[in-house]
């Protein structure tokens, strides 16, 4: 494992105490980037800082509070982020179509798409402040609609219409934002079926998984904005 120094690029993690979000810091500490590993739980998210090398931060997306002071503390440590990986995200219930509620959808949703909103709105003044900033936002070929539309593909199948509908969002808000945000590189990634605990442990490896977060992450600058890929290659919206 790569050692960051004082100078090395820092990046922020949300939801990093397993699954994507930890193999997510585990590889920006190896590429040399000084990471700042995010989680709700302190406990569990202090002992996977130290496992990868990272730095804890705690900081819950559902939380003005929270985030802001997390933003404050990156500010006052470092005066600037040079990559922020919005990853943190849950999938809701999975029941029949007649049993999702209203409660249901504000839960999805206030994680998964206002969580991303609330992390970009509180960090962006210190991205703006990176020579190269990057948004990496980890969506889901479940919010696909080109990809809901062909039949050869799993997405068309699946069920999860509050998780895809949240992921829908994710993709349209990365869109948007890179036009708006010329200056800085946003970027949606699909980690695809993952082995993980919103998997039921189902997919590739969580090192497959990442590929394409750690791509957009590790682009030089010059590289792509506004674009929708998985580990190979781009995606339909």
């Amino acid at each position: 494992m790569n050692t960051p120094t004082a100078g090395a690029p820092l990046a922020l993690v949300t939801g990093a105490n397993k699954g994507i979000g930890l193999e997510t810091a585990r590889r920006l500490v190896e590429a040399g980037y000084r990471v700042y590993l995010t989680a709700r739980n302190p406990e569990l998210g202090k002992r996977a800082a130290d496992e990868v090398g990272a730095q804890f931060l705690e900081l819950d997306v559902t939380s003005d509070t929270s985030v802001d002071h997390a933003a404050v503390t990156v500010e006052q440590t470092d005066g600037h982020l040079d990559v922020l990986i919005n990853n943190a995200g849950i999938t809701g219930p999975l029941v029949e179509a007649k049993d999702y509620t209203a409660d249901d959808a504000t839960t999805v949703l206030l994680t998964n798409v206002v969580g991303y909103v609330r992390m970009i709105h509180a960090f962006l003044p210190l991205l703006e402040r990176s020579t190269d900033p990057r948004i990496v936002n980890v969506s889901s070929g479940l919010g696909s609609f080109g990809l809901f539309h062909d039949e050869s593909r799993i997405e068309s199948r699946f069920g999860s219409p509050l998780y895809g509908a949240a992921k829908a969002a994710i993709n349209m808000l990365t869109a948007r934002y890179a036009r708006l945000l010329p200056h800085i590189r946003v970027n949606t990634a699909d980690p695809g079926m993952t082995a993980t605990d919103l998997s039921g442990g189902q997919g590739h490896s969580v090192h497959d998984g990442t590929d394409a977060i750690i791509a957009f992450a590790l682009n030089a600058p010059g590289g792509p904005t506004g674009t929708f890929a998985d580990r190979d290659g781009e995606l339909p919206w």
